[in-house]
């Protein structure tokens, strides 16, 4: 979040889509540590699968705005 917060402030859309970038990239390191967390048994398993889930999902919605970002304008 604080990812993307920084990004907007930034007023441009190539620099607001770098760090939609750097914030996908850290989506996937939450999903990284419910692996582990689920390996660790600090977290159950259906717990551990709900959230990698919606993290997957707010990957999905960073990466469409991010190529709305990217796409020419006319």
């Amino acid at each position: 979040m604080n990812n993307i917060a920084e990004g907007f402030e930034r007023r441009t859309d190539p620099e607001f889509a770098r760090f939609l970038d750097i914030a996908k990239g850290s989506c996937g390191e939450v999903r990284s540590m419910y692996y582990s967390a689920e390996d660790l048994g600090y977290i159950d398993s259906a717990t551990a699968k709900k959230r990698r889930s919606k993290a997957k999902k707010i990957s999905a919605g960073i990466s469409s705005l991010t190529a709305y970002l990217r796409m020419p304008k006319s």
